[in-house]
């Protein structure tokens, strides 16, 4: 089985998949690193500027395990076979091998997207829902139009 781990500083688990270039790709059997390689991938090739329909250098992997991952970018993984899944752990090693021992914490996009911007979500029959959302934005990154949540020049991510 293979495991993909965004590591942009090549040291850590990091976030923001969709712009990430550098990923720890990990073979592994069912308890055990067999092997570690870094892969580096092109601007053009990242999440965020490559197109879904595209193959990617990435598609051989079962799962990613990522800091960070939006909703659409999570569902495009999904659909190539691959597992999303984001976590605290900033471990690489760590990070790969609680998986295998099914010991992993994971966060859904949503509670990761309230951990890293302090969103006061809440919850209302069974979703979860921004409180203030606007105002949070504003806050948070401003008045740029250019900032966008899980759009990329192809659609969601």
């Amino acid at each position: 089985m293979k495991i993909a781990v965004s590591s942009q500083n090549q040291t850590q688990v990091t976030g923001h998949l969709g712009r990430c270039q550098k990923f720890w790709i990990y073979e592994v059997d069912d308890t055990t690193i067999q092997t570690k390689q870094l892969l580096q991938i092109t601007k053009d090739q990242s999440f965020h500027e490559s197109s879904p329909k595209d193959s990617h250098p990435l598609d051989t992997v079962q799962v990613l395990i990522s800091g960070g991952i939006g909703r659409g970018l999570a569902r495009r993984l999904q659909s190539k076979g691959i597992q999303p899944l984001i976590t605290a752990e900033t471990d690489l090693d760590a990070a790969v091998t609680a998986y295998l021992t099914d010991t992993l914490v994971v966060m859904t996009p949503e509670e990761h997207h309230q951990r890293e911007h302090g969103d006061d979500l809440v919850e209302v029959d069974g979703l979860l829902i921004l409180a203030q959302p606007e105002e949070h934005h504003q806050r948070e990154h401003g008045d740029d139009p250019g900032h966008h949540h899980g759009k990329s020049k192809h659609g969601p991510e």
